[in-house]
């Protein structure tokens, strides 16, 4: 997700929604200075790895993470987690953007019910 004329109008309220959770804010915060595998993502925040999973998948159906399945030394597979760039601007224009067409109604005139 390159800039913000990449996200759809539809996909405005959950790349918002994603970045709404503290948790989630942290985990942007840690993937902008390098991507990492699940295990160590956890230790670094103090969160279980089901609890961790739950806030990478929001993030990755928001299109801000992508992940892929590494392997160690060892051969233990690990799925690495990498922050995608983007450019949010959030504008009056850009939120009327993302308000289906059918959803919006013009508001009473003064004094008309």
């Amino acid at each position: 997700m390159p800039s913000d004329d990449a996200i759809p109008g539809g996909q405005l309220a959950g790349v918002i929604a994603a970045l709404d959770h503290p948790t989630r804010r942290r985990i942007v915060a840690i993937l902008l200075v390098r991507g990492t595998h699940v295990s160590q993502l956890a230790r670094d925040l103090e969160v279980s790895r089901p609890v961790l999973h739950v806030h990478l998948a929001r993030l990755q159906e928001a299109g801000l993470v992508t992940s892929s399945l590494r392997f160690s030394d060892d051969g233990k597979a690990l799925r690495h987690f990498e922050l995608q760039p983007f450019d949010i601007r959030l504008t009056p224009e850009k939120i009327a953007e993302s308000i289906e067409s059918s959803a919006v109604r013009p508001s009473p005139e003064k004094g008309k019910v």
